[in-house]
């Protein structure tokens, strides 16, 4: 992405009208403070979307079974940290309203372990207008403290409405 500046402290970037994303992209837009990933969230995560698979939330057998000898969270990456992030780091005033699309390009490439601390460092890859609002494409890398390879790269999609 062109003009991208890593900073390393948290931070985020206001928007006071919605043209002014415009100004945003190819840049990084933000980056979260560091959170620990907990047995409970992904727990409470399994059980709201009833994704209850041992390799998240059985602690026993990923210490059997599992090449990582803990439980991970994948899902809970992208569905629940992802937009909890992207609204941290990109701050629209002057909002109604603000529909989250999910996300899009998921790739894991490093496990999330239970008590991992994690981060995100966001970009705006693109934004366009549509009636009432702004659509935006953001790049989000979950990065992971003390290692090299980040857990997540993603693509956040979501539009804001004036």
């Amino acid at each position: 992405m062109k003009d991208l500046v890593q900073k390393n402290k948290p931070y985020s970037t206001e928007i006071n009208k919605l043209s002014d994303l415009n100004n945003h992209v190819g840049k990084e837009v933000g980056l979260s403070e560091w959170t620990t990933v907990t047995q409970d969230q992904i727990n409470s995560f399994a059980k709201i979307t009833d994704d209850n698979q041992w390799i998240h939330i059985n602690p026993e057998l990923c210490k059997k079974h599992s090449p990582y000898k803990k439980t991970i969270a994948h899902g809970f990456l992208v569905l629940s940290l992802a937009p909890k992030f992207c609204y941290e780091t990109i701050k629209f005033n002057k909002v109604s309203m603000g529909v989250n699309y999910g996300c899009d390009r998921v790739r894991f490439m490093n496990a999330t372990r239970v008590n991992s601390s994690i981060r995100a460092r966001i970009s705006l890859i693109s934004c366009d207008k549509v009636e009432g609002g702004i659509r935006y494409k953001l790049n989000i890398i979950f990065e992971l403290k003390d290692q090299q390879k980040p857990a997540c790269v993603a693509e956040f999609i979501a539009i804001a409405y004036k």
